[in-house]
C-alpha cells in the first residue's frame, strides 16, 4: 500500500470482530514503532503487547476512555523513560503504529495516556517499573463492520504560506 493511502485509510476504529490478530502483523506494527524518529536518538519507548481477554478487560476497566479495549484482539501500550521529549517520541512512535496498523487492514484507536489520572495504575497493571510514563494505548482488531472514514476540511482552508 501506498504511504498516503495507509493514511487516508487510518481511522478510529472502536467495535471488532472475534478474529485474533497474527502474532507477524503485531511485531510489524510494534517494529513501526521502534523505527519513529526519536530526539537525541534516544529511543525512550518500551511497547507491551497485550492479546490476552482478562488483562484487556482489566485495562478497559481502569482507562476511562477506553472501554472499547475490552472487544479489541490486541492493545499496545506505549510507556517512554522520562527524557525532555518522551512525549514526542512515544507519539511518534504511536502514529506510525497507527499507520502501519492501517496498512496491514488492522483497525485501530488511539487512548489517551499521557497526564491522565489513569495512567499509574495502567502502569501497575503491565508491570511498568518506575520512570516511565504512558503515552498512549493503541486498541487493534479487525472492524466489526466497514470502517467509514471522517470528513477531514479540505487542504486549502488549513494551509497558509508564509504567515497565518
Amino acid at each position: 500500500m501506498d504511504t498516503f493511502d495507509a493514511i487516508r485509510k487510518r481511522i478510529s476504529v472502536r467495535e471488532y470482530a472475534d478474529k485474533p490478530i497474527e502474532k507477524e502483523n503485531l511485531e510489524k506494527i510494534t517494529d513501526a514503532g521502534r523505527l519513529a524518529p526519536t530526539a537525541r536518538g534516544e529511543e525512550p519507548w518500551e511497547f507491551i503487547v497485550v492479546t490476552k481477554k482478562d488483562k484487556l478487560k482489566e485495562l478497559a476497566d481502569i482507562a476511562d476512555h477506553g472501554k472499547f479495549l475490552s472487544g479489541a484482539a490486541a492493545a499496545i501500550a506505549i510507556f517512554c523513560k522520562e527524557t525532555k521529549y518522551y512525549l514526542e517520541d512515544g507519539c511518534a512512535a504511536t502514529e506510525n503504529m497507527l499507520v502501519a496498523a492501517a496498512d496491514l487492514g488492522v483497525a485501530s484507536c488511539w487512548v489517551a495516556g499521557d497526564k491522565k489520572p489513569y495512567c499509574p495504575d495502567i502502569a501497575q497493571a503491565l508491570g511498568v517499573p518506575e520512570g516511565f510514563k504512558l503515552i498512549s494505548i493503541l486498541s487493534l482488531g479487525y472492524p466489526k463492520t466497514p470502517p467509514v472514514p471522517h470528513k477531514k476540511r479540505p487542504l486549502k482552508e488549513i494551509l497558509h504560506w508564509e504567515k497565518f
